[in-house]
């Protein structure tokens, strides 16, 4: 029995829609920590959120080379489940927080870093890894798929996949991939952080093929 891909839905912007995405399923929420993104969050409008969500529903924070102090200030107010980093924080950074994180993996040109597995091994404290489409270091949230069959099958630690998902292919995805998770933002939304109840139910419906 292959075991069930967990979702998560990130970008989520309004109280309403954290409980909609919870209501169809998500495993996790992503709150957006980013001034540049079209879905950042301040710290008032995250700890709204995230004191509206349901139990056994992760928050995920996620963070592109933000300061210390920031991120702090973010635990701070809300004890999220997870950290998420996205740019070029070095393994000692991500690790300082003493919280359970994931580091995001661009794998456009990966191969001229050495490759995943050489990348992955300098976060050894990493709770998992996320694969995007985007170059190593770059912000990603592209929006644009990648090849699967680039994402590696025999690495220890959870894979998570992300970039270009949607309903139509994320089905496709998890057979070619076979990650342990699937990571959607801009292919459930009606327009950027907001999100639509119909292609988010479809799109955890076809996850759990």
């Amino acid at each position: 029995m292959t075991a069930r891909c967990r979702v998560k839905v990130c970008g989520i912007t309004s109280v309403a829609d954290a409980l909609m995405v919870s209501a169809a399923g998500a495993d996790a929420l992503g709150l957006v920590f980013y001034p540049k993104s079209k879905r950042n969050l301040h710290i008032e409008q995250a700890t709204e959120i995230y004191r509206a969500v349901p139990p056994f529903v992760a928050t995920v924070g996620l963070f592109l080379d933000a300061e210390a102090e920031f991120v702090q200030a973010v635990l701070a107010a809300m004890p999220l489940s997870l950290l998420q980093f996205h740019g070029s924080e070095s393994p000692s950074y991500c690790a300082q927080f003493k919280r359970p994180y994931l580091k995001a993996v661009g794998m456009k040109g990966i191969a001229a870093s050495g490759g995943f597995k050489a990348y992955a091994d300098q976060y050894p404290d990493a709770q998992g890894f996320l694969v995007d489409s985007h170059a190593p270091g770059a912000a990603g949230g592209t929006g644009e798929t990648f090849d699967w069959t680039q994402v590696p099958q025999d690495y220890p630690k959870p894979i998570i996949l992300a970039g270009g998902l949607s309903p139509e292919n994320v089905a496709e995805a998890i057979q070619v991939s076979r990650v342990y998770a699937v990571d959607v933002s801009s292919g459930v939304e009606i327009s950027p952080g907001i999100k639509d109840a119909a292609k988010v139910q479809a799109f955890i419906q076809n996850a759990r093929f």
